[in-house]
């Protein structure tokens, strides 16, 4: 979605310094819209952030751990007082730890929830707060989390990670349902990426090389490919789109589904 549909929004999308986080920011930038960037890794968000300049739009990086309560009160004040409001969170930032039942560590799966859950919880708190009338954005606007496929489908690993990412969907249905009942003026969905072709993906590759799932990592990359029926993987811009398409007026009536974009994996 090349078209510059987002003119005058003004965005904050966590875990934005690389790979999808990084994709979405861009894509928002190409459509117009202002954007902050929210992630830990310092030198890359402020790198990724600077090439937004090309946009032509206003383009900013805060430090965010999405698990800290203070953290998210700082990016979100920063987000107003940077980009002159705030009327968009893409709750990006995510942690995936993979591991068999048999095999689950407690610290593993308690980061997973500090991240995924605390860390989405909180942005969508946040948002309502700044976004709603009477905040220091007040203009209203629209959260996009990003879940997963993991949540729909079964896969050998994932199970704490789908946990998490089940648990996504569940609150971006309440908090829709909250924004719209007490008249925040904010639509919240969320959307399931698949098998995407970034770090994280070849990571869950040599996972299933690791625990003996596929011969080698080009065998468990095929492996992956032959339960998409549009027989290939996804790329970060797939999703980029999608968020940009959610957090437009042409999705204006939308709010509280979980969109897949997973080429019909979880069919």
């Amino acid at each position: 979605m090349s078209e510059r549909n987002l003119m005058g929004r003004k965005a904050l999308v966590t875990g934005g310094a690389r790979g999808i986080g990084a994709a979405i920011a861009a894509a928002l930038a190409r459509a117009g819209a202002d954007v902050m960037i929210g992630d830990i890794l310092d030198d890359v968000g402020q790198a990724t952030a600077a090439a937004l300049v090309q946009y032509g739009t206003q383009v900013g990086f805060v430090h965010l751990d999405v698990a800290d309560d203070g953290q998210w009160q700082h990016a979100v004040a920063r987000t107003v007082q940077r980009l002159g409001g705030f009327d968009l969170l893409v709750n990006n930032a995510g942690l995936d730890v993979t591991a068999l039942i048999t095999d689950i560590e407690a610290d593993g799966l308690r980061r997973m929830c500090e991240v995924n859950i605390i860390g989405t919880a909180l942005g969508m708190k946040h948002a309502f707060q700044a976004m709603r009338p009477g905040g220091s954005a007040g203009h209203g606007g629209s959260v996009v989390n990003i879940a997963s496929a993991a949540a729909n489908i079964v896969f050998p690993s994932v199970a704490g990670y789908a946990g998490t990412k089940s648990a996504v969907e569940r609150m971006t249905r309440v908090a829709a349902m909250e924004a719209a009942r007490f008249g925040h003026g904010v639509r919240v969905n969320c959307i399931h990426p698949g098998v995407i072709a970034t770090e994280l993906g070849t990571q869950l590759a040599k996972d299933m090389v690791a625990r003996g799932m596929a011969a080698d990592l080009q065998a468990a990359q095929v492996s992956m490919v032959e339960r998409i029926p549009l027989g290939r993987m996804g790329e970060a811009d797939n999703v980029a789109d999608a968020v940009v398409f959610l957090s437009s007026t042409q999705a204006r009536y939308i709010t509280g589904v979980g969109l897949p974009v997973d080429g019909g994996m979880g069919m």
